[in-house]
C-alpha cells in the first residue's frame, strides 16, 4: 500500500508549489475548479489514502474506486472523500467540468464533529448521483466558495465552513434514511458508535501503522470499559449485525484493498490484520469469498 498522501504532497503533485506556512497551520481549507485536472490534461492518480477531506463535484462519466468498491458515475455526482478510505479516479478524460474543496480535521475543530456524519462513516454512502437541479445547487455552493475564498472578508472561513455543512446536509437529504443512521440518541447507540470509531481507528494498514491491536469483541469491550455482553447487545440493536460480524467485515474490506493494491505478501497481510498463522487468514478469507487470498489477488 502506498503511504498516505498529505496536504503538502497534494499541492506539490497538483501545482508544483506548496502554500506558505501550510505545515504550521492546524486549520486548512481551499477550493478549486476541476477543469485543469480533467480531459486531455488529466493525470493518472494512484489508489491511496489522503490525510485530508475532499468534496468533489463532477459532470460527465467516470469511475471512482472507493475502499474495495468501484462506482460508476454516468452523468454527474458529488463525492465525499475522507482520510480513512483510499480512493482514486479513472476515466478523468471523460469528465467535462466540476469543482472540489479540500480541508483538514482542524478546520472544523470546535465547530462540530464532521466525521460523525454518515457520509464519513465506514459503511456510509459517499457517492451521490445527482439530478440536474441538485447539480445546479451544488454548483452554486462551489461558486460561492470560490468567491468567498478570494475575498478580503475577515470572517470568510466561517462562511466557508457553513457552505461545507450545507453541502453535507444537501447530500444527506438525498437519502433521508441515512441522515440519522449514526446519531447517538441512546446509550446503546453511543456504545455502538464508540465501538465503530475504535475499530476504524486501527486502519489504514501501512508502513507507519503496520498491524491492528484490538481483534475481538472482548478486547473492544475492555477498551470501552463495558461488559462484552453489553457491547454485543448494543451493537446488535443499532446495526442489526453482531460485533464479530462487523469486525470480520472490516477485516475483509481491508484485506481486499491490501491484496489488490499493496505489494505485501500474503503472510505480511495476515500478520497485519491480526492473524497469528497465515493458514487462519487463508481459511477466514476463503470462508467469506470462496477464494483463497492468492486466487483473489490474481483475479483482480
Amino acid at each position: 500500500m502506498e503511504k498516505t498522501n498529505n496536504l503538502a504532497e497534494f499541492y506539490q503533485d497538483k501545482f508544483n508549489w506548496v502554500p506558505e506556512n501550510l505545515m504550521k497551520e492546524w486549520r486548512h481549507f481551499n477550493v478549486f475548479e476541476l477543469d485543469p485536472f480533467i480531459g486531455s490534461r488529466a493525470k493518472p492518480t494512484p489508489y491511496r489514502r489522503r490525510d485530508f477531506y475532499k468534496i468533489t463535484l463532477v459532470k460527465g462519466q467516470g469511475r471512482i474506486h472507493y475502499a474495495n468498491k468501484m462506482v460508476e458515475v454516468n452523468k454527474q455526482a458529488v463525492i465525499f472523500s475522507n482520510p480513512m478510505i483510499p480512493y482514486k479516479w479513472e476515466s478523468l478524460e471523460n469528465l467535462s467540468s466540476g469543482y472540489f474543496c479540500i480541508f483538514n480535521q482542524g478546520f472544523f475543530e470546535q465547530f462540530g464533529q464532521i466525521n460523525k456524519y454518515s457520509i464519513y462513516q465506514p459503511n456510509g454512502n459517499a457517492v451521490f448521483e445527482l439530478r440536474d437541479e441538485s447539480y445546479a445547487h451544488f454548483t452554486s455552493l462551489f461558486k460561492r466558495m470560490l468567491e468567498e475564498i478570494g475575498s478580503d472578508y475577515i470572517h470568510k472561513y466561517d462562511v466557508l465552513r457553513n457552505l461545507t455543512f450545507e453541502m453535507i446536509h444537501s447530500a444527506l437529504k438525498l437519502e433521508p434514511a441515512n441522515a440519522s443512521k449514526h446519531s447517538p440518541n441512546t446509550a446503546n447507540q453511543r456504545i455502538s458508535t464508540l465501538f465503530l470509531e475504535l475499530l476504524e481507528r486501527q486502519f489504514p494498514i501501512e508502513e507507519n501503522h503496520p498491524t491492528i491491536q484490538i481483534k475481538n469483541a472482548s478486547e473492544f469491550a475492555n477498551q470501552l470499559s463495558v461488559h462484552v455482553n453489553h457491547l454485543n447487545r448494543a451493537v446488535k440493536e443499532t446495526t442489526q449485525k453482531t460485533t464479530t460480524q462487523i469486525i470480520a467485515d472490516r477485516l475483509m474490506q481491508e484485506a481486499k484493498v491490501m491484496l489488490k493494491f499493496s505489494e505485501w505478501n500474503i503472510s505480511e497481510i495476515a500478520f497485519a490484520l491480526g492473524f497469528n498463522e497465515v493458514s487462519y487468514f487463508n481459511h477466514f478469507f476463503k470462508k467469506n469469498t470462496g477464494l483463497s487470498p492468492l486466487k483473489y489477488r490474481n483475479s483482480v
